[in-house]
C-alpha cells in the first residue's frame, strides 16, 4: 500500500519532466531552414566564426608545440639516462680496478706456488676481466711511443737501443670504459 501511494506522488513529477522534454524537442525542431540576418548581424556572427577558427588555430599550434617540448624531454631524459649509467658502470670498474691489479701481481709472482692454486687464480682473474669487458672495459695498449692522451709517464731512461719517447717499462695498466679513460697507463720512457 505505500508503495502505491509513493508512485501515486511521482507520477505528477514523471509527467512534467516528460512534458519539458517533448517541449524542448518541439521547440528545436521549430527552427527554420533558412534564416535572414542583416549586415550587421552578419558581420557579428562572421567576426565570432573568425575568432573561433583563430583560436581553433592557436589551440592547434600550442598542441603541436607541448608535443614537441614532451618528445623533446623524452629523448633529453632518455640520452641522461644512458649516461649515467655508463658513469655509474665507469665508477664502478675504477673502484674494481685495484683488484684486477692485485690479481696481475699474483700471477707475476707463482715461483714456488702450488699450480693448482696458481690456475684457480688465473681463472678468477679471468672471470673478472670477461665481465668488465662485458661491461666495456678495454686495456689502453703500452706499447710503442708515448701518447699524453693514453699514458702518464712517471720515469725516464737513457735507452740506447729505444728511440726517445718509446715506452721501455709499464708499471700499470691504463683501462678505458666505453672510450672514456678512466685511468691512464703508468709508464717508463725512453730518453
Amino acid at each position: 500500500m505505500a508503495k502505491k501511494k509513493e508512485q501515486a506522488k511521482n507520477e505528477p513529477a514523471q509527467q512534467n519532466c516528460e512534458a519539458e522534454v517533448n517541449a524542448e524537442v518541439k521547440s528545436e525542431e521549430t527552427v527554420p531552414e533558412n534564416v535572414t540576418l542583416t549586415k550587421a548581424e552578419f558581420d557579428q556572427v562572421k567576426a565570432h566564426i573568425d575568432g573561433l577558427q583563430k583560436e581553433k588555430e592557436e589551440t592547434v599550434q600550442m598542441a603541436q608545440r607541448l608535443q614537441a617540448d614532451f618528445d623533446n624531454y623524452r629523448k633529453r631524459n632518455a640520452s641522461l639516462r644512458l649516461e649515467s649509467l655508463d658513469e655509474g658502470a665507469r665508477e664502478i670498474i675504477k673502484d674494481i680496478l685495484p683488484v684486477l691489479d692485485n690479481f696481475d701481481r699474483a700471477m707475476e709472482n707463482t715461483a714456488n706456488v702450488d699450480p693448482g692454486y696458481v690456475e684457480g687464480i688465473r681463472l678468477v682473474h679471468k672471470q673478472l676481466l670477461g665481465i668488465l669487458e662485458k661491461n666495456g672495459l678495454e686495456e689502453i695498449p703500452a706499447e710503442g711511443m708515448f701518447d699524453a692522451d693514453l699514458h702518464n709517464a712517471v720515469m725516464q731512461e737513457e735507452a740506447e737501443d729505444k728511440e726517445s719517447g718509446m715506452i721501455t717499462a709499464v708499471f700499470q695498466k691504463g683501462y678505458k670504459v666505453k672510450n672514456r679513460i678512466i685511468r691512464h697507463s703508468m709508464v717508463k720512457v725512453a730518453k
